[in-house]
């Protein structure tokens, strides 16, 4: 019986050579979605739990609020690991890390003095690969990173620093490599594996926490939050929401009497602070939770995904291969003419039903099946791109895996049942007796026509929301690019870790201004898309005028810039003066309009602000510049000042020099600069960027998004186009005789050709108008993400509806065209 369905279905698909294209072409095309997405899912869901243990690491984030501002961070102060092992018996152990920034390292290859920029660094604990339990090559997890000028290398750190000679892991153990910073000698103890993709927490070197300065000299501060802390519960603690959120209970305790002498240090009684409004909190985050559910959690160690775009990603696949499977609906009952007396003759010769429906949904597997094969192919053509596409690096031998293979039989299955399922029952439920009379039979498939109408207008209604989610990402990218950023970002070099200059900074800043391709240079602790700004708290002057300071006090960032760093940005300077060398300018301070209106002055030239974390320093405001944003459209502009470089103030641990040159040849202005960095640091690798490259690379998730997005609307389109053909097609082929008798009785091509076409183009109008709604609830919840979101403006929705009914009448047209130009002396010959 089976292998007689098989020898029919295998008929009807030759037979129908049109409509079995279409039906394949769509299927393949969704099922190769469906596998690519998922085995993007599957990487993306897969993050960091190659940890044996893995269910029990927790990252230890940091809730605080602070004057005018709130956040969650995944950074903590040095004690906090040590003092929650100590108060709590159900967590086990801990351990730290640290990003120190690029460090230059030198080293000898092959005889040759050489030296890199190191980008890939960390400083953690010594118990570190005893927590995380990456595979090594050589060396012993357990002490590796005990000694004060200990390193462990990756497979990869190892061949770039000692070359790729067959032993060069093991033959790197005892070798050196020199810092810059620290100018002795640091020995690799133990190499490892590359780490997997599938680790948020990426790495080429570690160093040992034992040698770095900046943490033990912190390490009693509960006000320094630059440590990452990870936790790990005992065997026997259990590890679900309700348990980890009762141990959490307990800490505000804890750090109220750990964390109070530090904040009395800094001038804030800890009961007070929180009697304020204030907010001093630690909270446990699952590591497996980290890489999709950290969008709100301030991060400077992990890659971070974003669960939204999982959701994303699996609906359009999931849209997608409904499309195909829609297709395959409409066309089986779009066929029910040809059918209908198939089905008749059987159940006379005694078929039942049950036996009707098995032979239809077997077709609908062979259909499947065959696309499955097609889709595997089309995967393995299209993963380079899509790896490109979403910055992955998925390969084939995923398909080489039970799971795998389990997964697609699923869907094999899924689809089949889906797409067969009711031209099955729908052309089985045909009353012999009526289709064999040759009253054309079939009076009980307006259901069908129905049906195939519903479906015609949700594959439209996909492929415009699609549509109108493209424009909008698109039309964001493009406000991303054009809104006034406070500054320049044209023409602007950013010259990173120009700290190591030291005091010879300010000489190569004169030596670039005099190169006649730069415009202007300038120095400073932070630059905007650097991520390098400084934050605390000041306390504004409460001055005695028309209006008094509204808080009293408020979180500030801040760079340390020099006297140019205004004119190289082109920041508008909207009060006061700019720092400059004719005063002294150590104790003044420059604020941005947002800190002015939220400490309330209208009249800020003059008045003073407070540090308490600097024993009280007092900074007087001599200029008010024009908002500038220092991060993405993300964010929205905070209260942000400026202070000059010979100011006593604590600032960010970083030194960039920002070079403005002349357009032109960008090259040669390049080698001009580098030359002049060579005669002064001839040992230390130039690294440069462009400012508006930065800038960009800040919407690089976003620009995927939209590259995904017109991709898979483009897919969609496929085959909702697919569909359509063939129903014009068939729809043609029915109306055949009539559009011969209105060539006759003298219609024109255009009259028959609109006839063809103006119930397709209303079902596609229809689905516009219920793609709307959908759309804007979508893409406004998108927009939330940005501080500065653009407009859903009304033409956005009337250029997707006339590209749907463009893209209709196009598809449909051809069909149209051909069936009204047929001569209709030969579609009337037989009557």
């Amino acid at each position: 019986m089976i292998k007689n369905y098989i020898k029919i279905a295998w008929r009807n698909l030759v037979r129908n050579k049109i409509s079995s294209t279409i039906n394949i072409s769509g299927l393949a095309i969704g099922l190769a979605c469906v596998l690519l997405i998922g085995m993007y899912v599957k990487d993306e869901l897969s993050y960091d739990r190659f940890f044996k243990d893995a269910d029990r690491i927790y990252r230890v984030n940091t809730h605080e609020k602070m004057d005018n501002e709130e956040f969650v961070a995944g950074h903590t102060p040095p004690p906090v690991g040590m003092a929650l092992v100590n108060s709590f018996p159900e967590i086990e152990s801990y351990t730290r890390i640290f990003k120190p920034g690029n460090e230059v390292i030198h080293f000898v290859n092959n005889g040759q003095q050489s030296a890199l920029t190191e980008k890939s660094l960390l400083s953690v604990d010594s118990n570190f690969l005893q927590f995380f339990k990456y595979e090594m090559v050589a060396g012993d997890r357990a002490t590796c990173l005990n000694g004060t000028n200990s390193l462990v290398l990756t497979e990869r750190a190892a061949k770039k620093y000692f070359g790729s000679g067959p032993n060069n892991y093991r033959d790197a153990i005892g070798r050196t490599l020199i810092f810059d910073e620290y100018q002795t000698p640091f020995t690799v103890t133990a190499v490892l594996k590359d780490l997997p993709t599938q680790s948020s927490l990426q790495f080429d070197v570690l160093q040992s926490n034992v040698g770095m300065k900046v943490v033990k000299h912190f390490n009693w501060s509960w006000i320094w939050l630059q440590m990452g802390t990870y936790v790990k519960l005992k065997p026997n603690v259990a590890t679900d929401a309700a348990t980890v959120k009762s141990i959490e209970a307990k800490f505000p305790a804890m750090v109220k009497q750990q964390a109070a002498t530090a904040f009395k240090r800094i001038g804030r009684p800890f009961d007070e602070f929180i009697k304020k409004g204030g907010k001093y909190e630690v909270q446990l985050q699952p590591l497996t939770a980290i890489h999709l559910y950290s969008q709100d959690i301030g991060n400077r160690y992990f890659a971070q995904g974003d669960i939204k775009y999982i959701y994303i990603f699996s609906a359009i696949a999931l849209f997608i291969i409904l499309l195909a499977c829609v297709n395959f609906m409409n066309l089986a009952t779009a066929q029910s003419a040809k059918r209908a007396k198939e089905v008749g003759i059987r159940k006379v010769l005694g078929s039942d039903r049950e036996q009707l429906i098995r032979q239809f949904i077997a077709e609908a597997f062979m259909f499947t099946i065959i696309a499955a094969m097609v889709a595997v192919f089309i995967v393995a053509a299209c993963l380079p791109a899509f790896n490109q596409l979403a910055a992955k690096s998925l390969n084939l031998s995923a398909f080489f895996n039970l799971s795998t293979w389990a997964g697609l039989i699923l869907l094999i299955v899924l689809t089949t049942l889906l797409a067969g399922s009711y031209p099955a029952f729908f052309l089985t439920s045909f009353k012999p007796a009526a289709v064999l009379k040759g009253s054309g039979g079939l009076k009980n498939t307006g259901g069908g026509f129905f049906t195939r109408n519903v479906l015609v207008v949700f594959q439209f209604w996909v492929s415009t929301v699609l549509i109108i989610c493209t424009i909008v990402v698109y039309k964001q990218l493009m406000y991303n690019q054009s809104k006034d950023l406070g500054f320049n970002k044209e023409n602007t070099i950013i010259i990173a870790d120009a700290g190591r200059l030291n005091k010879s900074g300010e000489s190569f800043k004169q030596e670039l201004i005099r190169l006649p391709q730069v415009t202007n240079a300038s120095i400073s602790t932070g630059a905007p898309t650097q991520a390098s700004y400084f934050d605390d708290s000041y306390m504004p002057e409460q001055t005695g005028d028309n209006v008094t300071a509204s808080q009293k006090s408020i979180a500030i960032s801040s760079y340390v810039v020099d006297e140019t760093f205004v004119p190289t940005f082109k920041i508008q300077l909207l009060a006061g003066r700019n720092f400059s060398r004719d005063f002294t300018d150590s104790a003044s301070v420059i604020l941005n309009e947002t800190a002015a209106k939220a400490i309330g002055w209208n009249d800020p030239i003059g008045k003073t602000l407070t540090f308490p974390g600097g024993n009280d320093a007092k900074f007087r405001v001599v200029g008010v510049v024009k908002d500038f944003n220092t991060e993405s459209l993300h964010n929205a502009v905070t209260p942000f000042a400026l202070f000059y470089t010979t100011s006593n103030t604590p600032h960010a641990n970083t030194s960039f020099v920002t070079v403005r040159i002349k357009p032109g040849d960008y090259h040669k202005t390049i080698i001009a600069i580098q030359n002049k960095w060579k005669q002064f640091m001839p040992n230390t690798p130039f690294e440069y960027s462009f400012l508006d490259a930065e800038y960009d690379a800040l919407y690089k998730t976003d620009q995927t998004i939209g590259e995904v997005f017109t991709v898979f609307t483009f897919l969609s389109l496929t085959v909702a186009c697919l569909g359509l053909l063939g129903l014009a097609i068939y729809t043609a082929e029915r109306r055949m005789k009539e559009i011969g008798i209105r060539k006759v009785l003298g219609a024109s091509v255009q009259n028959v050709v609109g006839m063809l076409s103006t119930d397709f183009i209303k079902l596609v109008v229809i689905a516009s108008v219920i793609a709307f709604p959908v759309a804007w609830f979508a893409m406004n919840k998108w927009l939330q993400d940005f501080a500065y979101p653009t407009e859903i403006n009304w033409w956005i929705f009337a250029v997707s509806a006339g590209l749907m009914v463009l893209i209709a009448l196009i598809t449909i047209s051809f069909q149209s065209i051909k069936a009204a130009l047929i001569n209709p002396v030969e579609t009337l010959r037989s009557e």
